[in-house]
């Protein structure tokens, strides 16, 4: 069965021609991140603006990448929720209005659901349960993923997601947006101890805090300029890379060690991150747990997860009428 995959929560405009959950056929994705790099961060109206002007094209090369028409598609799948409201709602206009002329059914697809689905187009062995920490610019979540559609939540952000950090220590050192992967470039000429950053504690075994984190990187930065002192950029960004991996992966890896789990994945842009798949891969081999890792292509946000995801959502039973309206907050486990 072949499903079309809708994405439009953030910046990036996306479709994709996925077979049966697994096997990506085509992947397409116009970004406005150049434009959102501008201003230091997504500007919602724009994003919602170049989804407008982008989202027809995308899902026609999408289609023409596949050598496919809309008569060989099985289903519409399409990010309803969470995201940047005016963003999503292109997306799921656009794709009631393509389903509805083409006859085809609707399936809403959750987007913290459709970035744990990324592990399947990789690994196509993979299946529940496992584990999953996803880690993106607005969500950090500990997931154990019972079935294919059932959650459960065991730990989560109680303010900052980890990808919003990043972009926010990001800006305040200089570096351009979006802040992961200039975080991750700059940190590789620094010491990852050379700035003592705090451990931020909350309540929640699981769960975790990026703002004091955030804070504190701002705090030392601007007392430095008010000193006439400089900033080590590189030792900077390791030192605040290393604390929030950590925090991150010592969290999963306590979750996973605590319910007996075997299976381990990473989700969401933060696990494209070069030193929390290191943390991750090593403590899950101390477990003796297995430990699953998304291509980083599909680590952003793409329409191949949702076309993924939306499979299994359809197996399921979970489509949409022509009511269906996008929502800017959602619970994963919202069933």
């Amino acid at each position: 069965m072949f499903v079309l995959g809708i994405e439009s929560t953030c910046d990036e405009t996306a479709a994709a021609i996925v077979e049966d959950g697994r096997k990506v056929i085509s992947n397409v994705i116009a970004t406005s991140v150049k434009e959102q790099a501008l201003y230091g961060g997504v500007v919602p109206e724009i994003a919602s603006r170049r989804h407008a002007e982008s989202i027809s094209a995308t899902v026609d090369k999408a289609l023409a990448d596949a050598g496919l028409t809309m008569a060989d598609v099985g289903a519409v799948a399409v990010t309803f929720a969470p995201g940047l409201i005016g963003a999503v709602l292109v997306g799921v206009n656009f794709a009631k209005g393509l389903a509805y002329a083409a006859g085809k059914p609707l399936v809403p697809v959750h987007h913290l659901r459709g970035h744990i689905a990324a592990n399947y187009l990789t690994h196509p062995a993979l299946r529940p349960p496992f584990l999953c920490l996803v880690a993106s610019g607005g969500h950090s979540h500990i997931v154990l993923v019972e079935d294919w559609c059932r959650y459960h939540v065991l730990g989560r952000t109680v303010d900052d997601a980890a990808g919003e950090a990043f972009d926010k220590v990001a800006r305040t050192l200089g570096l351009p947006y979006p802040g992961g992967p200039s975080i991750a470039a700059a940190a590789r000429g620094g010491d990852p101890k050379a700035y003592k950053l705090p451990v931020p504690h909350v309540e929640g075994r699981y769960n975790v805090s990026f703002s004091g984190l955030k804070t504190a990187v701002i705090n030392e930065v601007h007392n430095a300029e008010q000193r006439g002192e400089p900033v080590n950029v590189a030792d900077m960004a390791a030192s605040f890379q290393e604390r929030i991996d950590q925090i991150l992966a010592k969290k999963l890896l306590a979750a996973a060690a605590d319910t007996g789990a075997r299976t381990i994945c990473l989700a969401g842009g933060v696990a494209a991150n070069g030193r929390l798949r290191q943390l991750v891969n090593d403590g899950a081999q101390k477990l003796g747990a297995r430990i699953y890792l998304p291509e980083l292509k599909y680590c952003g946000d793409n329409g191949a997860m949702i076309a993924a995801q939306g499979y299994y959502e359809y197996q399921d039973g979970n489509l949409a009428d022509w009511t269906l309206n996008g929502l800017p907050t959602l619970a994963i486990n919202y069933r």
